[in-house]
C-alpha cells in the first residue's frame, strides 16, 4: 500500500503535524487525515520499501506478549488506535512493530479490529479473528483479548514444555551419530592401516568395521545427500493433503508418542472450543474454527462431519461420539455440558486434565529415554572400540601369521 508523508494543520492546537501514513490513493489519504481533524498543507506519496508483515510470521512469545499488553491497555479505557501506538513504540520486535503499523493503518482508514487483523493471516489465525469479531459485536473486546492472550500462553507453554523434552534425545542422538561418524571416517582406517602391515587374518567383527568405514567413506558425500532429499521430501510429502493424511493417521497410533500427539490435539480441541464459546461464537462457527485449530487432519475430519450431523440436529456429543479419535471421557464431559449449559467450563476442565497428563507423560518419557540413549551410546562407541582393539588382543598371533 502507498506511504504519504504530509505536513497538515491540527484543528484542535493549530500546529503543524509532518508526518505518514497510508491509503490506496492519495485523496483517501487527506480524507483519512480530514477525519482526524487535520488540514492538509502538502502530501506527496512516499519511496518506500514495500513491508511484507502480511506474509511474515511473529514468534509466538511476541504474540502472547502484543495480545496480554492490547488486552491490559483497552481494558484500562484507551482507544484502540492509541492501544497499538503506544505498543508499536514498546516492542523490540520488528515483525511485530511493522504488523502494528499495518493495523493503525487499516483502522485508521475506518477498518473494524477484525477486519484489520484479517489482513494479517499469517499472524492472527481464525480462532484469534473469531474471538475478536465475536467481542467486537457483543461489546466485549477486552474480555475477548484477555481469553485469547491466555489460550495463548497456555498453547506456549505446553510448546515448550513439549520442546524442552524432546531437547535433550535429539542433541544425544545428534551427538552420537557424530562421534560414530567420525570414528568411522578417521579413527578405524589407522587402525586398518596397521593392521594390512601384518598380513595376519583379523577378527571377524574388525573385518566388518574396516567394510563398513570403507563404504562410509567412499559413498560418505552421496549418503548424505540421499539423507537430506529424502528428509525433504518427506516434509514436502506431509504438506500436500495426502501426506497431512497418512501423517496424522500414524503419528496418532505410535507407541508412547502418538498418545502424546493424540493428547495434544484434543486439549487443543478443548481449549479452543471453550475460548470461542465463552467468547459468544456461533457452535457451527466453533466447530469450523476448531476443525482447522486442532492440528490434525484425521480430527479435523472428524469435526467437520460432526458440524454436518449438528445441522441436522444431533447434539455436539452424541455428533462427536461418532468418531473414535475423540475417547469417552471427552463425549462425557461434553454431555454433561450441554445437559447443564456449562460446555465451556466442562471443556477447560478437559484442557487442564490432557495438560496434566501430558506433562506427566512427558517427565515419564524424558527420565525414561535418558538411560536407554545413554545405553545406545555407550553400544555404538564401544563397539566400534572392541572391534577396533580386538586384534590387538591377538597380536603375537597376527605377527607369526604375517611371518
Amino acid at each position: 500500500m502507498p506511504s504519504f508523508e504530509y505536513v497538515a494543520r491540527d484543528a484542535s492546537t493549530g500546529l503543524e503535524v509532518l508526518d505518514t501514513c497510508e491509503a490506496d490513493t492519495e485523496e483517501a489519504a487527506i480524507d483519512a487525515l480530514w477525519k482526524r481533524d487535520q488540514l492538509v498543507v502538502s502530501i506527496e506519496e512516499k519511496a518506500s520499501k514495500k513491508r511484507r508483515s502480511a506474509g511474515r510470521k511473529v514468534p509466538l512469545k511476541d504474540l502472547v506478549l502484543f495480545t496480554r499488553q492490547f488486552a491490559t491497555m483497552f481494558d484500562a479505557g484507551m482507544a484502540v488506535v492509541g492501544c497499538l501506538k503506544g505498543l508499536e513504540k514498546q516492542t523490540r520486535s520488528k515483525p511485530m512493530r511493522n504488523v502494528i503499523k499495518d493495523l493503525c493503518a487499516h483502522i485508521e482508514r475506518g477498518e473494524s479490529l477484525s477486519d484489520a487483523l484479517a489482513k494479517t493471516p499469517k499472524v492472527f489465525d481464525k480462532l484469534y479473528l473469531c474471538m475478536v469479531a465475536a467481542g467486537e459485536k457483543g461489546g466485549l473486546l477486552a474480555e475477548a483479548l484477555s481469553r485469547i492472550a491466555t489460550h495463548l500462553e497456555n498453547t506456549a507453554r505446553l510448546r515448550r514444555k513439549v520442546k524442552s523434552a524432546m531437547m535433550y534425545p535429539a542433541v544425544v542422538t545428534v551427538v552420537a551419530f557424530a562421534i560414530t561418524l567420525f570414528l568411522l571416517v578417521k579413527v578405524v582406517p589407522v587402525f586398518s592401516d596397521i593392521f594390512d602391515s601384518f598380513k595376519g587374518k583379523l577378527p571377524a567383527p574388525t573385518v566388518f568395521l574396516i567394510g563398513l568405514s570403507n563404504v562410509v567413506r567412499q559413498w560418505l558425500i552421496l549418503v548424505l545427500l540421499a539423507t537430506g532429499g529424502a528428509v525433504y521430501g518427506w516434509f514436502c510429502f506431509i504438506d500436500t493433503r495426502l501426506g497431512r493424511h497418512v501423517w496424522d493417521s500414524c503419528r496418532i497410533r505410535l507407541p508412547i508418542f502418538g498418545n502424546i500427539a493424540h493428547s495434544i490435539c484434543l486439549a487443543r480441541f478443548a481449549r479452543t472450543f471453550s475460548s470461542l464459546v465463552q467468547s459468544g461464537v456461533p457452535i457451527l462457527s466453533v466447530m469450523q474454527t476448531v476443525s482447522e485449530a486442532c492440528g490434525n487432519f484425521v480430527m479435523e475430519k472428524a469435526i467437520n462431519a460432526a458440524a454436518q450431523d449438528l445441522q441436522l440436529g444431533e447434539g455436539i456429543a452424541d455428533s462427536l461420539a461418532k468418531h473414535p479419535v475423540f475417547p469417552d471421557m471427552i463425549i462425557r464431559m461434553m454431555s454433561a455440558g450441554e445437559q447443564t449449559g456449562r460446555i465451556d467450563n466442562m471443556m477447560e476442565r478437559v484442557a487442564d486434565h490432557l495438560d496434566e497428563e501430558i506433562e506427566g507423560t512427558l517427565s515419564g518419557l524424558t527420565a525414561m529415554i535418558e538411560p536407554i540413549l545413554v545405553v545406545v551410546l555407550g553400544v555404538a562407541v564401544g563397539g566400534i572400540v572392541i572391534c577396533a582393539f580386538l586384534p590387538i588382543f591377538k597380536l603375537s598371533s597376527l605377527i607369526s601369521g604375517a611371518h
